[in-house]
């Protein structure tokens, strides 16, 4: 049996993550989905954001479906993200920008750069080692060569390559590895690159980058198609998967039910995706493309629907398409 974890985290992730379970559950009612508890909202409870058995837990899943978590400014709060990408060497983060007329999937190295967590904090300054292995560059440039020759389509290699020396390191194994694999490739600065994607978004296809440079992109991707609520993740490695949106954990607006559940839903659709269904991957994300032409819109899209109220929809489109607009 298919057994899925289900994290709602913190803030909206208690309000966007049901949305995108209930559609999951609408197509897969067979898998097995069970909770898991971590977060912030835990440490206030109980002290300890995440612990080994609920990192235990998170394993036996075939794949996990992710809200969003907040992690606090305060020096000994352990990032329960980094937590989990790190224990279960999740390496490479897909984030797909889909719109009018382009179609870009960034991927991110997910375990290292400025992410690293090896980091030293005195009373005069602070330190956060910036690693780039070859490892690391390696694995993550073959799986975003992977999916640019899926795609048929041209590799850009982002990087600061100028300034940082690291940046050359990386750059010259991607380079080194297109060149192996012959497929089409070329390279740019990552300012310059975030520039130009949101000028010339058509003419990107699969873009890798290192982590923090990889964040930062894919945020800015969001604006091509109307923000961060709109865009789903996959943090993929050898042996797990975990799907998120990529938006955070608004505590601003958490529990107003305001929240765009876009972003968590075709995150569960990318999961079906990786789970083999590619049906059902297709029927979601069609179901909310025919919802929002229909006019069914959260507040930042302009329109008036509350959180569960757009989860309602897209479950009624689901089952009677037919009475939604085609897209």
């Amino acid at each position: 049996m298919t057994r899925i974890a289900v994290v709602e985290g913190d803030g909206i992730g208690h309000e966007v993550i049901p949305v995108a379970r209930s559609v999951l559950e609408h197509l897969h009612d067979e898998y097995e989905y069970f909770d898991v508890d971590v977060g912030y909202g835990r440490w206030e409870r109980t002290g300890c954001p995440c612990t080994d058995p609920d990192i235990a837990k998170l394993k036996t899943a075939d794949a996990i479906l992710f809200g969003a978590i907040t992690t606090p400014p305060m020096k000994d709060y352990q990032s329960v993200v980094l937590r989990i990408r790190k224990a279960l060497d999740l390496y490479a983060n897909i984030r797909p920008v889909r719109g009018d007329g382009f179609d870009i999937t960034i991927v991110r190295e997910n375990t290292e750069g400025l992410y690293s967590g090896i980091e030293d904090v005195t009373s005069d300054r602070a330190t956060t080692l910036r690693l780039v292995s070859r490892k690391g560059t390696e694995r993550i440039v073959r799986k975003a060569i992977d999916l640019a020759r899926q795609r048929n389509g041209q590799l850009t290699i982002g990087h600061k390559a100028n300034v940082i020396k690291s940046d050359v390191f990386f750059r010259d194994i991607c380079i080194t590895e297109a060149k192996a694999a012959k497929i089409a490739f070329n390279d740019k600065f990552i300012d310059a690159l975030a520039l130009d994607l949101l000028q010339h978004p058509k003419n990107y296809n699969v873009i890798v980058t290192t982590n923090m440079f990889g964040d930062i992109l894919s945020d800015v991707a969001a604006y091509l198609v109307g923000g961060l609520g709109l865009v789903p993740s996959a943090n993929i490695g050898d042996r797990y998967a975990l799907f998120e949106p990529v938006h955070g954990s608004a505590p601003d607006i958490a529990g107003k039910n305001i929240a765009n559940p876009i972003a968590a839903i075709r995150s569960a659709a990318m999961m079906l995706d990786y789970l083999g269904d590619h049906e059902g991957s297709r029927r979601i994300n069609k179901a909310v493309g025919q919802v929002v032409s229909a006019g069914i819109c959260t507040r930042d899209l302009c329109g008036t629907a509350g959180t569960r109220e757009f989860g309602v929809a897209v479950l009624s489109c689901l089952k009677n398409p037919e009475q939604y607009p085609l897209v």
